[in-house]
C-alpha cells in the first residue's frame, strides 16, 4: 500500500510547514512517503500552479489572478514537480470544475497539463479529478498517462468501477468512507487501482491496508508509515 502525503507534508503533523508549498513537499521527501498528493489550476495569464481553493483567502479567484499577483507561498506546477522528483509517485489533482471560477470547458488545460506531464524526465504520476471529461481531455494529449477519477461519498461507486475499467483509466479515487473490501475486490477483478482519500484515523488504515487498498492518501504520513510497519 502506497502512503501518499496529502498537499504534502504540512501542519500540525509537521509543525510550521504550510500545505501544497514547496516546503510541504520537501518535507514529505524527507519523511520517506512513497508519493504526494497536491492540486493544479491555471492562472488568469495561463500559468499553472499549486493551490487547492478556487480562490486565494483574500478572495480573489486564482483563475483570474495573475502569477505574479499570487502570494509567495503559491508555488508553480513546475517548481512542485521538481521538489517532488526522488518520490515514488505523484498524485496531481486537476481541478476543473464547472462549478468553480475559470472552468476550461474546450479541453485545453486538462491537455496542458497531461503533456506536461508526460513531457517530465522521470518519475511516475497519477492525473485525477472529479471531472471525468478532464481526464479523458488529458488522456488524449498523454495517451500513456494514468489517471484516476474521483469519486464523492454520494457516488455509486460500483458503477464507476465499471464506467472507468470500460474507459481505460488506471485507478478509482473514492472517498474513505465509502471504501469496502467488496468495492476493492471489484475494482482490482476490472483491472483496476483504489486510492483512497483523505484517511487520517489510525484504525481506518489499519482497516483499508487489510482491504487491499492500492494507496492511502493522508495528512498524516508520519502515522501513516508507522502504520504500514
Amino acid at each position: 500500500m502506497l502512503i501518499i502525503a496529502h498537499r504534502g507534508a504540512h501542519r500540525p503533523e509537521t509543525g510550521g510547514v504550510e500545505e501544497n508549498t514547496v516546503a510541504a513537499f520537501c518535507r514529505a521527501v524527507e519523511q520517506g512517503v512513497d508519493g504526494v498528493e497536491f492540486d493544479v489550476r491555471a492562472t488568469r495569464d495561463g500559468q499553472l500552479v499549486v493551490h487547492h481553493d478556487a480562490r486565494l483567502i483574500d478572495g480573489r479567484p486564482v483563475a483570474a489572478t495573475d502569477a505574479v499577483d499570487l502570494p509567495a507561498h503559491v508555488p508553480s506546477f513546475a517548481a512542485v514537480l521538481d521538489a517532488c522528483q526522488p518520490l515514488r509517485v505523484v498524485n496531481v489533482e486537476l481541478k476543473n470544475h464547472p462549478f468553480e471560477p475559470g472552468f476550461d470547458p474546450t479541453g485545453e488545460l486538462p491537455g496542458r497539463v497531461g503533456a506536461l506531464l508526460a513531457g517530465r524526465p522521470a518519475g511516475a504520476f497519477l492525473l485525477s479529478s472529479f471531472h471525468l471529461p478532464s481526464l479523458e481531455a488529458a488522456r488524449a494529449a498523454a495517451p500513456g498517462l494514468a489517471t484516476g477519477w474521483l469519486t464523492a461519498a454520494g457516488y455509486d461507486q460500483l458503477a464507476a468501477v465499471e464506467a472507468i475499467a470500460a474507459a481505460g483509466h488506471r485507478a478509482l479515487c473514492p472517498a474513505e468512507e465509502v471504501v469496502t473490501g467488496d468495492l476493492v475486490m471489484r475494482a482490482h477483478r476490472a483491472g483496476l487501482e483504489i486510492w483512497a482519500w483523505t484517511v487520517n484515523d489510525t484504525a481506518r488504515m489499519a482497516e483499508l491496508a487489510a482491504a487491499g487498498v492500492d494507496a492511502l492518501i493522508t495528512d498524516r504520513p508520519w502515522a501513516a508509515l508507522a502504520e504500514r510497519g
